[in-house]
Parts: structure tokens; sequence; C-alpha cells
């Protein structure tokens, strides 16, 4: 269990990934550039920097503790990081007295991590959770993965992992049976419309969800809706025409509204790529459950 990975959190008593109570830990690294990733620090393998602007108080420190010299800063003026210098070192974020840098992304060992998750032990067996994995794409660090599950298994730990389903076949068959349920995303349904949105194909990521099926491994689809590109007309029959081809023998869907995540992506020093978009109402959310709970649950 000497294996290590890179995460960005560890949120416990975590509600919306899966049954129960929950920790989810959330892994670095992701194959897909969706442009309304709602969690862009997940993006990178390598720790990153975050600035959270409203803190800073100017003072310069961060600056004259940078050992790369990435960081440059006037009197009184807020600081400017050149990101290719940064070595993600995180001495900027231990020494501002303000918090307005934070190192996101750590390395963590397999038992760091189920010391962690043992704290709330009883919490899971009471309320049958357990622990997510997510990202970022945690099958983006599939030696890790593996063996965190396993861990978690050896403990009688319920254990789900969320996934954009963008992985080879064998990475999936090896952590199957370690796995308690998939939390599975389903973007555009068409291959051209997925890989202008998200940067790869998704024949892959429909192949994957054929086979874990057919293994009859526990299944809850996720589907983000991205107003203008995941709820249209057109995409939602080509999402029921392959819930379809797995229908009773996925336990259904999970509709996730569109929310603007612009400002984390500021902090980042990233632009964000959505334009100004507003959340599905409540009414258009029923409307869609209605019509996919005609071929699957949804929720």
């Amino acid at each position: 269990m000497r294996e290590t990975g890179i995460v960005f959190d560890i949120q416990r008593f975590s509600l919306h990934d899966g049954p129960g109570i929950r920790t989810t830990v959330f892994l670095k690294g992701c194959p897909l550039r969706c442009l309304w990733c709602h969690n862009p620090e997940g993006l990178s393998p390598k720790p990153e920097l975050m600035f959270f602007d409203y803190k800073c108080l100017g003072c310069g420190t961060c600056a004259r503790v940078c050992p790369e010299g990435a960081l440059a800063q006037g009197a009184g003026a807020k600081p400017r990081l050149a990101r290719e210098k940064c070595a993600g070192c995180g001495r900027c974020a231990e020494a501002c007295p303000s918090g307005a840098w934070r190192l996101v992304g750590r390395t963590i060992t397999v038992e760091e991590l189920l010391s962690l998750l043992e704290r709330d032990a009883l919490l899971y067996d009471r309320s049958q959770g357990g622990v997510t994995f997510s990202g970022g794409e945690p099958l983006f660090q599939p030696d890790f993965l593996h063996a965190a599950l396993a861990a978690c298994k050896e403990r009688r730990i319920h254990t789900a992992v969320d996934t954009s389903g963008y992985a080879p076949w064998d990475v999936f068959e090896r952590i199957a049976p370690l796995t308690d349920l998939f939390l599975f995303d389903l973007k555009p349904m068409d291959e051209e419309a997925h890989r202008r949105y998200t940067g790869v194909s998704n024949r892959l990521i429909h192949a994957n969800l054929r086979r874990l099926a057919e293994l009859g491994r526990p299944v809850r689809v996720r589907v983000p809706l991205i107003p203008g590109i995941t709820d249209t007309e057109e995409n939602l029959q080509a999402l029921l025409a392959l819930l379809g081809e797995v229908q009773g023998r996925i336990l259904g869907v999970e509709l996730l509204p569109y929310h603007d995540v612009a400002e984390k992506y500021q902090r980042l020093g990233k632009s964000y790529g959505m334009p100004s978009l507003s959340r599905p109402s409540e009414a258009r959310l029923a409307e869609l459950r209605a019509r996919i709970a005609q071929v699957v649950p949804c929720a």
C-alpha cells in the first residue's frame, strides 16, 4: 500500500456523490477539457496555485519568499504570478498571512488516506455511506485508485467512482470488482459535439458504459445539463437511445444542472470558455426527468 496519489481536496460529510454520508476524494489530472468543468483545479495532474484576490493585503510577502522569482509585486499592489516559472512548491501559500494563495494538489499515500477515512467509519455504517473517488478523473491515476479501492474493500468501506468514462477498458476491468458504484458521466451524445466541447471522442466512453452494464456492475449515469448543449431535443433523443440499450442493467440517471464557475478559473489564472448561461428551471428539470423516466429511473 505504498502507492501515492495527488489529490486536490478531500471533502467529509458529502451527501451528493453516492448513497449515505460520504467522503469524496478529488484526484488531480483529467484527459478531458470540458468547457464547463466545475473542478478546473483538477485538470492538471500537478499542484498549482489559486489566488483569492479579495483576501490579498498587498504586503509583498509572497514575492519575497518565492524561490523561483515567479511572483512580482509593486508597493501596495496585488501580486502577479508568472505561472510558467512556478514550481508549485507552495511557499507563498505557507507564508501568506491572509490565505490569499492556496496550493491545490498534494501527495498522499494510501495509508494516510485510510487513516482519514476511518475517522468516519461509524458514520458510513449508520448511513450506508462510504468513500467516493472523483476528480479530475480518478482513473487518470489508476494504480493509486486501485490500491485505495482495495484497501477500502478490506475495511468494508462502500466505494464509488465518479468518472467521465474516458479510460482504457483494462483500467475499468481492473477496478470494477473493487467498486460498489460507478457514477458515470454522459456529456454531448454527438461525437463531433463531444470533441468540440470536451476535446475527446465519446466512442470509448459509450463502449465502456455498455461493457460495465454487461458486467452487471452497479452504474448510475450522470448527465450535466448544459443549456443549448446537452439539454437539446437532438441530444435528449440520442441519450434516450443509448439508455435504451442498457435499460434494466443500470440503476438510473441523475441530472446535474449547470452552474457558473468562472470565478474558479480566474483564481487559477485561466479563461472560462463558456458564455453567460442560466441554470435550467425547475420546470425544465421536471420535464426532462419525466421523459428519461420513461426509459430508466431518473432523479
